[in-house]
């Protein structure tokens, strides 16, 4: 554990309790305080179309909406939110209206006048992008401080007069070069990014304020979160302001799903956050019932049977991953534990069904077979069976037992947290057989992602099953997706794509699936699909290569954060980007498999 496992970002790591906020109103809508948790989106229209904007506020506010947020550039396209307000409003709907502000101080000014809302970005409001490696002393940083506060005091105080509300919103690919060169481009430079700001709006009796602490790395994202709550703790009790959660670029069909449910479902699993939006390549209608499923979806089992004693204090540390040190195994021809490969488990009956056409179901391939593994299943609130346990004197792979009155995350918090020994563990989605559960498929797809996604990011675990499938090979698909998002077996391409907005130069969401279609089979190449250059070029620094709009019908390639290729033409730019993996020695032609149906 490092210096930072002191600190504490949850009250009890073993049962659920929500964090308690300070109420934030945003126009008529509470949140915080004891409010639901608000579900949010983003509109994608052309912020100076008011006809087509209007449309899809109402739009997603018939779907659920609660909060809505509209992309404004310049203060050009502030002012138009005057006249959409107006058409939402004159159509019945009082949905609170939400400007999203980057770059332009004089367009957050404008927009404050007419939405309910503003969310200022710290790494690119009023302050320096260039990727420029330099030392700052404090006297150097100190003036760069002052600026920013010269520039953010008018709006804040404009806030204030209005009653507007403010998202202080920190975006790990977007973090100011002051930042970069103190912090490094780390959650911890996430979070002081984001107090700077908070600190000066508090010198000025402000406090109407909302934070969110997004990356497109699920794991970033929940250590970001973590170390902002712990932060806030530290100030005192009166820095209790809500919590906005989001995973950026999630992505689009499945693997968004996956990855906005690990980051945020992690979060909500430990009373953390008050509103959310999930960031999906799609039509923004098709975020909402993700997001309202998400928010159903988590484990709020308060009322645990009575937990043994030693049970304080987590054996790992949340704020920095760092995998759980376990004894090697051999099961079936397959190492597990230590530093080998995250394993994917089934059962002899879902083996069965799949073995005559294992050869076509390409990287979907089932390693173990549970009954045949010799897996310890054990109560980990049970002393003795911990006790035995921890003196076998040979690695075996350890699992939590079906049926117990535990939830998931805290049931295996718990069994590592007791166990002296460190052998492997086997991860489960659910204590419960798909036999057992009557779940539609996106309530088994968040449930598996959420719990196994969570644990994955604490470093825990060295081999998955999916219990609350029955589909065979759906059941292995939704395994491997989850090992891909969390980051612990990379099986397939990684893609970052953001959602669309009113910022897009190209159609986001054909683009990605033509990217997709031509790159999939690029095993361990992380490809990032980007509108526009908001977070394109921090988001480049975890990606292999870029694909970011530049100007209308214009695509600008990147190899990690330095574009190299600009202004192509967008109907050559997914042969261009070929052409620019080629290059660099990571492009390889595509297999011929025949297709099996999983």
């Amino acid at each position: 554990m490092t210096e930072s496992s002191h600190l504490s970002y949850c009250q009890d790591l073993f049962r659920y309790q929500r964090r308690g906020s300070r109420e934030v109103i945003v126009g008529g809508v509470g949140v915080g305080g004891g409010n639901p948790i608000r579900v949010q989106s983003m509109i994608t229209a052309d912020t100076l179309d008011t006809e087509a904007c209007v449309a899809e506020v109402l739009e997603l506010a018939n779907a659920g909406c609660e909060i809505v947020r509209i992309t404004a550039q310049t203060r050009r396209y502030a002012a138009n939110l005057e006249h959409i307000r107006h058409g939402v409003r004159a159509a019945g709907c009082d949905v609170p209206l939400v400007a999203d502000i980057h770059f332009k101080p004089d367009a957050a000014l404008e927009a404050a006048k007419w939405v309910d809302k503003v969310r200022v970005n710290p790494g690119n409001y009023a302050d320096k992008k260039k990727f420029e490696v330099r030392e700052y002393s404090d006297a150097e940083y100190e003036e760069e401080l002052e600026r920013i506060r010269l520039k953010f005091v008018p709006l804040v105080e404009l806030c204030k007069d209005l009653g507007r509300a403010m998202r202080i919103g920190t975006n790990h690919g977007s973090l100011s070069d002051r930042i970069m060169n103190r912090y490094g481009d780390t959650p911890l430079g996430m979070v002081e990014s984001a107090l700077e700001f908070v600190r000066i709006a508090r010198d000025l009796d402000y406090h109407n304020l909302v934070f969110s602490m997004k990356a497109s790395n699920p794991k970033v994202m929940i250590e970001a979160y973590r170390l902002l709550i712990a932060r806030l703790d530290e100030q005192g009790p009166d820095w209790n302001y809500p919590i906005h959660l989001g995973v950026t670029e999630a992505g689009d069909g499945e693997d968004g799903r996956i990855k906005s449910a690990i980051g945020i479902g992690s979060l909500l699993n430990d009373g953390i956050g008050d509103t959310i939006r999930v960031s999906l390549t799609e039509d923004p209608v098709h975020e909402i019932p993700v997001a309202q499923a998400i928010v159903q979806n988590q484990d709020r089992d308060s009322s645990s049977s009575s937990l043994p004693a030693d049970t304080t204090d987590p054996t790992w540390d949340p704020f920095s991953y760092q995998r759980r040190a376990s004894s090697v195994l051999e099961i079936n021809g397959h190492e597990l534990g230590g530093d080998k490969v995250y394993r994917v488990l089934t059962t002899k009956k879902k083996w069965d069904a799949l073995a005559h056409k294992l050869d076509k179901m390409g990287d979907f391939q089932p390693e173990i077979i549970i009954e045949e593994s010799g897996v310890r299943a054990i109560d980990p609130r049970d002393s003795a069976a911990i006790e035995e346990v921890d003196a076998l004197q040979a690695p075996t792979l350890i699992t939590v037992l079906d049926g117990i009155d535990m939830e998931v995350v805290p049931a295996f918090r718990l069994l590592v947290s007791r166990m002296a020994t460190a052998h492997p563990i086997l991860l489960k989605d659910t204590l419960r057989t798909d036999a057992e559960t009557s779940w539609d498929f996106l309530t088994t797809l968040l449930t598996a992602s959420r719990n196994i996604g969570s644990l994955l990011c604490d470093g825990i675990g060295d081999a998955i099953i999916i219990q609350g499938e029955e589909a065979p090979g759906q059941s292995l698909r939704i395994s491997y997706n989850i090992l891909q998002a969390a980051g612990a077996r990379i099986f397939k391409t990684d893609y970052v794509a953001c959602p669309s907005c009113g910022r897009t130069l190209f159609n986001l969401q054909t683009t990605t699936q033509k990217i997709r279609a031509a790159t999939g089979h690029l095993k361990g190449v992380r490809i990032a699909v980007m509108g526009c250059i908001v977070n394109g070029p921090g988001e480049m620094a975890d990606a292999d290569f870029g694909y970011v709009g530049g100007a209308p019908g214009k695509i600008n390639l990147y190899v990690g954060r330095e574009a190299v290729k600009f202004n192509i033409p967008e109907d050559e730019a997914v042969t261009r980007l070929i052409g620019l993996i080629n290059e660099h020695g990571k492009w390889v032609d595509p297999p011929v498999r025949e297709a099996a149906e999983i």
